[in-house]
């Protein structure tokens, strides 16, 4: 088998492009709180997304990745003729890196896992028909449109009321946050902690039975929760307006942290979707078999994760914009509210194994955190628009697939 090297070259460059506006529509799912409440600059989120991203995606991204991404279609399908594969892998970056760009450019928070699952639907129906689409898989992760944005948004509600009832609501706020804060401390420390050693930094070999994760992370979130307390001990603050600047001053730095996790987890976890099929393209070309999983070279992971930082760092305020102010008004309390509920929901439900969209579950977070302020606190144009834009993700992604493979195999052959 015949691979041309000029088409590697394109790969590389088309994955690169796929990953930069990966990086710009997805920067919002970490910072996008955070710069709207006023807790950090979006040059400061830049920074911190850098090197919390790059960090993610180099050091614990995926060494082994599917060759078809999600299982939406069949490698097996190919080996008898490896260049279609390569042309439906590139047609797929192209697909979804289109789409992508298209859903930057108007601001709109869209999922690049489930805009990949698109391009691959695409991809399955033009090289093999209907029947080579594993539509079991999609139904799976179309169930995620409804399953994501609920659970964040009834943990945001949650979390927020309570923020709401025993510390802002209440007639001394700073001496009741002295209480409520520290166990949110020792709560976001758990769940962080919890979600490094349970089955998700395989890479550096922290993979702890469910048991043994509980216990190390709680151990650690008891302690962290106890430092807090008593470093509170003995906070003051003047009248009452005074006393909400300094709580919510507070939930700041809480938010930043969190929002700095969910980046490193983004970069550890999404860098695949643009790498996925670069990897598999790779593993042909040096090979020149299909197999059902490709090794990830570093060179690989920092392309992927270099495409992710220039993506945020130069695009990445348009979708900011839009879940930091459009959706509802946000305070760094409000922020942590939905930053650490959707990092605690994605958490539980990728450990279930259902496939689950940060970005699906951030906004519903946003919007649960709006509507304990009351339902006239919530943009609905706005919801509206995103929901649109989540609904014509998949079709969207697999037409732009079917058009560029098309376009290949007329120029290839």
């Amino acid at each position: 088998m015949e691979f041309p090297i000029f088409l590697l070259y394109v790969t590389i460059a088309v994955s690169f492009y796929t990953s930069f506006m990966g990086g710009a529509n997805d920067f919002a799912n970490a910072f996008g709180t955070s710069v709207g409440s006023k807790a950090i600059t979006i040059r400061q989120a830049v920074i911190i997304a850098i090197i919390a991203e790059l960090i993610g995606a180099v050091f614990v991204g995926g060494h082994v990745t599917d060759t078809v991404r999600k299982g939406i279609v069949d490698p097996i399908n190919f080996q008898a003729d490896p260049m279609v594969l390569v042309y439906g892998l590139l047609a797929a970056l192209i697909g979804s890196g289109l789409f992508l760009q298209l859903a930057t450019h108007f601001g709109l928070p869209v999922s690049t896992t489930h805009a990949i699952v698109g391009a691959m639907v695409g991809f399955g129906i033009v090289s093999t028909g209907f029947g080579g689409v594993n539509w079991a898989t999609v139904g799976s992760i179309a169930m995620s449109w409804v399953i994501s944005p609920i659970g964040g948004g009834i943990v945001a509600f949650s979390t927020f009321r309570i923020i709401q009832r025993k510390v802002l609501e209440n007639r001394f706020p700073l001496l009741a946050a002295t209480k409520v804060v520290p166990v949110f401390v020792g709560l976001t420390i758990m769940v962080v902690g919890l979600s490094i050693v349970y089955k998700g930094m395989k890479n550096l070999h922290l993979d702890m039975p469910l048991p043994v994760a509980l216990m190390y992370s709680g151990l650690l979130g008891l302690l962290i929760f106890f430092v807090v307390r008593i470093a509170m001990r003995g906070v003051s603050g003047g009248d009452r307006a005074d006393q909400i600047v300094k709580v919510e001053g507070s939930f700041k730095f809480l938010q930043i942290f969190t929002a700095g996790y969910v980046a490193f987890a983004h970069g550890a976890n999404d860098v695949a979707n643009s790498i996925g099929p670069l990897a598999g393209i790779w593993s042909i070309y040096k090979n020149g078999i299909v197999g059902l999983q490709s090794e990830v070279p570093y060179w690989i992971l920092l392309l992927g994760g270099t495409g992710i930082i220039l993506g945020l760092a130069v695009l990445g305020y348009k979708v900011i914009e839009t879940i930091g102010t459009k959706i509802t008004a946000m305070t760094p309390s409000r922020g942590f509210a939905a930053e650490f509920s959707a990092a605690s929901v994605v958490l539980l439900f990728s450990k279930l194994g259902m496939p689950v969209s940060t970005t699906h579950t951030l906004v519903g977070s946003v919007i649960g955190v709006g509507l304990a302020r009351g339902i006239g606190a919530l943009d609905f144009r706005v919801v509206r628009q995103i929901f649109m834009s989540w609904i014509v993700t998949i079709p969207l992604a697999a037409i732009g697939t079917i058009i560029a493979f098309e376009i290949l195999k007329i120029i290839m052959l």
